[in-house]
This record gives C-alpha cells, structure tokens and sequence, in this order.
C-alpha cells in the first residue's frame, strides 16, 4: 500500500470519521495510525474484536474508558527522577477508579463477547495504592492528614496566621497609624500582610514597602512590628512545603513500584477505546463482518461506499480466478470511478480490520498492494501534463504489480490521441493481467470492450442508463458491456435521424437505421424487414464462432454466474451472444460468458416433450388449449418479444 492509494481511496478520511468516535487523545492517536494487514488470521481477530465489540454496546453503549486524560505522559517520566504533583495524582486516582468501572462492566459480558472481556484481566484496579493517594490527595491538594507532621505543622501554620492577623488589625485601629493610611484594610503582598499608607508619611511608618497603586499615591508597608510574626510563619510554610515533597516522594516510589501494571492498564483501555470507536463507526454505517479469503475470488454484495451513505446504490457483482478483470463501460457520471473506488476502499477497510456496509455473504481476497490511478493528477511543479503524469503513475503501477495486486484504472489511455490511447490502454491492460493483476478498469473506448469480451480472464460489466429519465441508474450489470447512449440520447432530445445515422456510419463504418419516437407504420415495416436481414446475416457469423461462443439449446439447465443461480436456456443467442434464460419463473437477458452447461435438455427430457410446461405459466396453457378447439374473444393470451407465449 501507499499514501497515493490512500489519498485516491480517500482512506483518511474514513479513519477521521471513525476517530470522531475515540473518547481519548491515544485512542485517536492510534486510529490515525490504523493500516492494513496482509495476515489473514489477524484480519480475522480484527473482523471478530469488532463483531464482539458491536455486541457490547448493543446491550450497554456507555463504555468507561474516560480517566487517560495526561496518563500516558506521567507513566513516561516515570523513574527519571521527577516527582508526580498532586494534581497528577488526582488524575491516576481517577484513572484506577476507572480500571474498577471497566472491569465491573465486562463481568457479564463474557459469554456473548469472551474474546474482547477477557482482555480486562491484564487491567489491575492496585486498591493498596488507589486507597494511599486517596487517603493523601483528596479535593485536589494535599490532605492534612497525609502524615502526622504536617497536620502538626499546618495547625502552627494556623495559629501563626491568626495572631498576625490580630497584629496586623491593631496596628491600622491604633492612633498611632490611623491617620498615615489610605484606608483601614488589611491586604497581602507577595503572601506577606501589609497595610495602605499615603505616599507623604512614608518615613513616618518604620517597615519594608512590598507595592505601590497604580497612581503611585498608596504604599503597601509592612510594619516593621509584624515582620517577626510574618518571618515565623514563612519558616512554618517551608516546613510544610518540605513534609509535603516528602509525601509526595513517597507516593511517587509507590506509583513507580506498580510502574508496569500501569502501563499495561493504560495500554488495554487506550486499545478498549480504538476497539469501541471501531465498533461505534460500524453501527453508524450498518456494517459488516464479510469474509476473506487469499484465493482469487471477490464477492460483493450489496455493497455501498461509506463515505455516500444511504443514498448510494448498491453495488453487487463477482470475480473468480478464470475471470480477474472487470472492464466497465457506461457514461460520464454514471458511476464508473465511485464503483472501482467502493471496491478499493471497502478491500483497504477489511484489510485494517474494519467492518464495512455490506452482506454478511460477501468475500475479499487479501491484497499485498492496492495500486490505483484515478483522476488527472496533474503535476503543476513538475510541469507535467495530465497524460504525462498519469502514465509516470502507470510505470510504478506496472513495476510494482505481481499475483497479489488489485489494481484500479479509471479512464485508462484517456487525455491523448484515441486511436493510440485505446492501444496504449489495451497493451497495459494485457501487461497487468499476465503479471496476475487482478484489475477493474473503466473505459469509454468501445475497443477495449470488445477486447475484453474476447480475451480470456476479462468479463465486462456496464453502468445502466435510463433513456426515459436521461439519467444514470448508478446499477453496476456485469457480463456485457454498455451499449453507447450518445445517439439514443441525440435522438430523444429531438436531432434529425438522419444526422444520427450518418454519425453512425462515421463511427462504426456501418449501416443502421434510427427512427423517431413517433414512427408510422410503413418506417416500421421497413425496420422490421431491415432487421431480419440483419439477424440472417449474423446467424451466419454466429455460426463461423460457435467455437468460441458456444451453443445452448432450449430447455438446457445452466449455471448463470457470478451470482451461481440455476435457469433453463429460452431462446437465443442474438447478435451479441446474449440468451434469453428463465431463472425463478423470470425471463432475462444473459451472455454466454455467463452461461455454463449443466444437464443439457436432450438428457432432461424426451425428444418430444412440450416446453411449454417449464415456460409458459399454467393459465396460458390451459387458454392456448381452449384456443386450439374454439374462437373465444374474452380469452387473451400475452406474447413476448420472440412472439412467444408467456
């Protein structure tokens, strides 16, 4: 994998959005650095963590994995000689209170998330030292009782406050001072008591100026008959500051002591919380645990991209070892790049583990490289145009591809010439799959389609195109290619048929006939003679490829892939080598790629059995029997387009 693929794939943005859902900063921080795994069995751990996870918070969605706040970089300064403060204490006392409420909350959760509970064992609540920093650090400061000494200590310490105070106070009601002040206030300076004198009787007042206000009209004097009062309670403040260093070296040889059950604990919640946020993001998206596999094949069912939502079509389709490159066609803005993008993304997505919004039923092959070139990329530094910097991307494609790639190509050989465009892109299309690429490619270049209805290994695949609407469908269809629009869409919008036969001509260096919607009866007749003697003629040609394109026979049961359901061959095949194929009562349209033998009809039934049981429905039959003995208008029968009974 690399970051082109990534930024291509819009990868990052995924984990963005999953990290939204981590309640602490190292939960994000290793979400920011999910990638993915080539090993299957821990894709597998992964997959199974996330389903379990899911569980849990089906039945309680309040996970206690809060408390990490500045945890981690207090076990780093561990044993380096610093001394933890108290409001790092608070911080571990609140964590270890949360290791309590995590192993509390897995206690029941064992028997339907085993994996993801038992990972709360290594988490150890260390009551001893959670019980000592509580008994000494309580409300955010250091407790009175956290040793005998300092309650001794802060006890002077308050006697000594109260005489100064007292002191203080008959200094500024005594006559002596009371017309040199300001005012009648005690205030502090500094954690020294001073009084407000006027800046004119500064020499009438003995004692050490700390301040001067604002206006420089008030001096903050410290008499000199409370200095010895202020000088024994700074020698009882530093007694206490050095009994409280002591207390917390002494916490601080406690924490150490338990240095790696800490940080094993912080670890399993940091990994609690990446865990969750996962599980969160797979709820969010209904996603999916889909299996993998390291063969050859890739199944998608009902499959959306992530970042769309709700409002993407879903995308099904199938690859096997025999076919291992999707070429697909349809129009701008039918979906093309979203569909190759979906199927890179949610592959990149399993690989790191992640559910994705999809069938349960669906498999991905494991990719050692997810190589891609979508967009122009143009490189304005490098001075190089949108061809030349795509194909400088196409080099390191082919350089890097071997029989574990998935490689995505949008609009291969486009931005130069057609004609050498279309066998620049046919030639790296044969490159990549001989080195066992397995490749989804999309093109507008109808020979590339034709060369992957006929070289081994390639299927096509199409976007649907609603000509009533004019508008994409977004439906992935795979087995044929699509058909061009271009002329279908001219000629709805109201250009002359006559103009989209002659650019027929110019394109296809052939013959067809374009009729108008309204279209009276004698055009018709003439296209319907037209197209008979198009269909003999291509008879003919099917004839000289059966080889190739194999024959099926009415009533023969085949296997229709990818999606491996059972029919029974109607009619066919046409100009494309498409037959009409009964699956479950329904009528479709298949290519014969698609179509594999099973029993064929001569070993299913006699040589003179009607076939009309298995395709007409019960009610036509018995009609076309009543029919065949007596004229009856209120019998009608429906016919298909093959002028067949249905």
């Amino acid at each position: 994998m690399n970051q082109h693929t990534f930024n291509a794939l819009e990868f990052q943005q995924i984990k963005e959005t999953i990290a939204a859902f981590a309640l602490t900063k190292e939960g994000k921080d290793k979400i920011a650095n999910l990638s993915p795994s080539t090993n299957i069995k821990q894709i597998e751990a992964w997959l199974d963590e996330i389903s379990e996870a899911v569980e849990i918070l089906k039945k309680s969605s309040s996970v206690p994995v809060h408390g990490l706040d500045g945890i981690v970089p207090l076990l780093n300064n561990m044993n380096k000689g610093v001394l933890l403060r108290v409001e790092q204490f608070t911080k571990l006392s609140d964590f270890l209170d949360c290791c309590g409420k995590m192993r509390r909350y897995m206690k029941d959760k064992v028997f339907f998330a085993p994996r993801v509970s038992s990972y709360v064992e290594v988490i150890d609540e260390l009551p001893e030292l959670a019980s000592e920093i509580i008994r000494c650090i309580r409300n955010g400061r250091m407790d009175d009782y956290a040793s005998k000494e300092l309650l001794k200590i802060r006890k002077q310490i308050a006697i000594q406050e109260e005489r100064l105070k007292d002191k203080t106070m008959q200094l500024i009601r005594s006559n002596k001072y009371k017309a040199f002040l300001q005012e009648q206030v005690v205030s502090q300076r500094n954690g020294r008591y001073v009084i407000p004198v006027k800046k004119e009787y500064r020499n009438r007042i003995k004692g050490t100026v700390l301040d001067t206000s604002a206006s420089g009209s008030t001096l903050f004097i410290e008499p000199e008959e409370i200095s010895v009062f202020q000088d024994q309670l700074t020698w009882l403040c530093a007694d206490e500051e050095v009994e409280m260093q002591r207390i917390l070296s002494y916490l601080t040889g406690l924490v150490e002591e338990k240095e790696q059950q800490l940080l094993l604990s912080v670890e399993t919640m940091v990994h609690y919380d990446f865990l969750f946020a996962k599980a969160k993001y797979s709820r969010s998206i209904n996603g999916a645990k889909v299996r993998i596999n390291e063969s050859e094949e890739m199944t998608l069912v009902e499959a959306r991209h992530p970042l769309i939502g709700d409002k993407a079509v879903p995308l099904t389709f199938k690859l096997e070892k025999k076919q291992s490159a999707l070429v697909i066609t349809g129009p701008n803005t039918g979906g093309k790049t979203v569909t190759i993008k979906t199927v890179g993304l949610l592959t990149l997505m399993v690989q790191s583990g992640l559910h994705i919004p999809a069938a349960e039923v669906s498999n991905l092959r494991v990719f050692e490289r997810i190589l891609v070139d979508i967009g122009d990329g143009q490189s304005i530094t490098e001075n190089l145009s949108t061809f030349s910097s795509r194909i400088v991307n196409i080099i390191s494609i082919l350089k890097d591809t071997n029989e574990r790639t998935l490689a995505l190509l949008d609009e291969l050989g486009s931005g130069t010439d057609p004609g050498e465009g279309m066998g620049l892109a046919t030639a790296i299309l044969e490159t990549l799959y001989e080195k066992g690429a397995t490749i989804l490619a999309t093109t507008h270049y109808s020979e590339i389609k034709e060369f992957a209805e006929n070289h081994q290994g390639f299927i096509n695949g199409s976007m649907e195109f609603d000509l009533n609407t004019l508008s994409p469908t977004y439906r992935l269809t795979i087995g044929r290619g699509g058909e061009s629009q271009a002329f279908a869409i001219a000629l709805k919008l109201g250009i002359h048929p006559k103009i989209i036969q002659r650019a027929h001509h110019i394109t296809y260096k052939e013959e067809k006939r374009y009729l108008t919607e309204v279209t009276d009866r004698g055009e018709l007749l003439e296209l319907e003679k037209q197209v008979s003697v198009n269909r003999y003629q291509h008879r003919e040609k099917v004839s000289k490829r059966e080889v190739e394109v194999g024959v099926f026979q009415r009533g023969d049961n085949v296997i229709i892939s990818p999606t491996d359901e059972f029919g029974f061959v109607y009619t066919g095949p046409d100009q494309l080598g498409n037959y009409i194929v009964q699956i479950k009562g329904e009528k479709i349209s298949v290519n014969h790629k698609r179509i594999k033998l099973y029993i064929a009809a001569n070993e299913l039934y006699p040589d003179d059995y009607d076939f009309d049981i298995i395709f007409h429905t019960k009610e036509n039959r018995k009609k076309s029997k009543l029919l065949s003995k007596r004229h009856d208008e209120a019998i009608t029968i429906d016919y298909d387009e093959n002028n067949k009974i249905q």
